[in-house]
């Protein structure tokens, strides 16, 4: 069945970024395809949106790199404005990180950066209520682990969504939209332990200033995640099911 599905990385990274291919070779493997499968369009700098957003017949979102939801600036205005473009299609969506931030921005919610806050490595997330209940979540029991990596915060979601799951530090760590196939999550669900580990040699300020251990004690205290790397191919069984 996924072999047939055009796959779309909607992408914000340099292209000096080292993680610039390996997530794309996440999302792959997380979706147990082969990486020429998906797509990239750039939104930092490709203008050709309309041919890209209508021959996919899903999008994916994920990390940034340096980029913040947050923030200000003429490519960002581009990018949300593509994401609301992606919102009126009605096409299945998963998107983590920044994309999880991005599009609640996008569609009216608020995002902050406050490293007070921040997250990185394996941390502990608690189901809502609805996650329960939610065909794409409920699998998972009342809590699970998943690996993350972030500064900026949604602190208010956009009308229309269901938050899905918190952890202790953010409320707001997976949410989905009330009338189309669109799920975002705060963590990785694309990332395994070894994954992440890449990540933070890629990124090494994040254990410098946020996780402030050594990163031998980084890296003794990630765990696996085989919980919330089942979500995305289970996201995408429910969108296409007749397929």
């Amino acid at each position: 069945m996924f072999d047939r599905i055009r796959f779309l990385l909607l992408q914000v990274r340099n292209p000096d970024d080292p993680m610039r291919l390996h997530e794309v070779q996440a999302f792959a493997r997380a979706l147990r395809i082969v990486p020429e499968q998906i797509a990239v369009f750039d939104l930092l700098s490709d203008s050709a949106v309309d041919a890209s957003l209508r021959d996919a017949d899903m999008f994916l979102l994920g990390g940034s790199g340096k980029y913040s939801a947050a923030g200000q600036g003429e490519w960002l205005d581009r990018a949300l404005d593509v994401l609301r473009r992606v919102h009126e299609t009605r096409k299945p969506t998963f998107a983590s990180c920044w994309g999880f931030q991005a599009m609640a921005r996008a569609m009216g919610g608020r995002v902050i950066n406050d490293r007070s806050w921040a997250e990185v490595g394996t941390h502990s997330l608690t189901l809502t209520d609805a996650g329960r209940d939610d065909p794409v979540f409920g699998p998972l029991g009342d809590s699970f682990l998943a690996q993350m990596g972030h500064e900026d915060h949604v602190v208010e979601l956009p009308t229309n969504t269901t938050l899905l799951a918190s952890s202790k530090r953010a409320v707001h760590q997976a949410y989905r939209f009330d009338d189309r196939p669109i799920y975002c999550t705060q963590f990785h669900p694309e990332l395994t332990g070894d994954d992440l580990q890449l990540r933070v040699q890629a990124y090494p300020e994040y254990i410098e200033e946020i996780a402030k251990v050594s990163y031998e004690e980084f890296v003794a205290s990630i765990k696996e995640t085989p919980g919330s790397e089942a979500l995305l191919r289970r996201f995408v069984e429910m969108c296409f099911a007749e397929v």
